[in-house]
């Protein structure tokens, strides 16, 4: 059984839609504009004035501190009684929907189907505890990191492991490249510290992430580029290297299809003796794809359950 989420028809700016829903799980409303980071081209949703959406269909990030942050902005954004849906699988927060939910002081409907739990309110007049939850999702300087970041966005409180690795073994590079899921940009501050980087793209498909690099890089050699790498329209070629630490979760669930992607697009936007420099976990088998795609693959670390890889086309 498909939900659906409004009957009517709603004009453009009625509506909202956080995320991509299978849509045998729920129909948005009709014409409902996208407001997730996560898809290229969306509507920021904190740039949405107060009280001024009719409906809105989320579909909830698993992280609990993110997952705040965004309910309250949807409520926010919502008129006094205005229509919300929040659907999660049980497994990835939905069993703490409707207690997150209550929290705002809303009263809401609950039901569960295909693995997933959905939850159903009119916004109240009046909302409760909306500010700290606003605050506390919100981008911030951290101190520790000396960046500026993001509850949500990959490692947003620390440098990960993957990346430590590849910074303590990458070269010093020449000309021009990119980073790919470049994140809030710190992999690409130690490339541009060298002065004989010509240019370098950041891709990023989390705009979070990306709207935080901006304001990490102060530098004219670096262009930001709100993209899937995944996507065949990624127009880079002829560039001399590429630094990365590719994702390997989609939505939660770990995805290794995503490390060979990223594999490939690199290894297409290379010129010929070009160099990729890559870390990952472990686990992750990275060896095949690399081969294919690279004349020369070199392990250049193997440590702390990390590894990083020359590869040269």
């Amino acid at each position: 059984m498909t939900i659906s989420a409004s009957s009517a028809p709603v004009n453009v700016a009625s509506a909202i839609l956080y995320g991509q829903p299978a849509p045998d799980l729920i129909t948005p409303p009709p014409g409902a504009v996208q407001v997730s980071p996560l898809v290229p081209g969306s509507t920021d949703l904190v740039t949405l004035a107060d009280q001024s959406v009719d409906h809105a269909v989320v579909l909830a990030p698993p992280g609990t501190q993110e997952r705040d942050y965004v309910l309250a902005q949807v409520l926010r954004v919502l008129k006094p009684g205005g229509d919300l849906w929040v659907l999660a699988p049980k497994s990835r927060g939905g069993a703490r929907l409707r207690k997150a939910l209550e929290q705002f002081g809303c009263q809401v409907t609950e039901d569960a189907r295909r693995h997933h739990r959905f939850c159903h309110l009119r916004r109240p007049e009046s909302l409760r505890d909306l500010a700290p939850v606003l605050a506390a999702g919100a981008p911030r300087r951290l101190s520790d990191l000396g960046l500026w970041t993001q509850p949500g966005v990959f490692s947003w409180d620390r440098l990960d492991p993957g990346s430590a690795l590849l910074l303590e073994e990458m070269p010093t590079f020449t000309g021009t490249g990119a980073d790919l899921g470049g994140g809030i940009g710190i992999l690409a501050s130690r490339v541009l510290a060298s002065p004989a980087v010509q240019s370098l793209w950041l891709v990023e498909l989390d705009r979070r992430a990306l709207d935080c690099a901006r304001r990490n890089l102060d530098d004219p050699r670096v262009q930001f580029l709100w993209q899937d790498v995944r996507q065949p329209d990624l127009a880079l070629k002829d560039l001399d290297f590429v630094a990365m630490n590719p994702p390997f979760h989609d939505g939660g669930t770990e995805d290794r299809s995503l490390g060979a992607a990223f594999i490939r697009a690199a290894a297409a936007m290379l010129r010929r003796g070009g160099v990729c420099w890559i870390t990952a976990n472990r686990h992750l088998p990275y060896e095949a794809p690399l081969s294919d795609a690279f004349a020369q693959v070199t392990l250049k670390a193997d440590r702390g359950g990390y590894k990083v890889y020359e590869a040269r086309k």
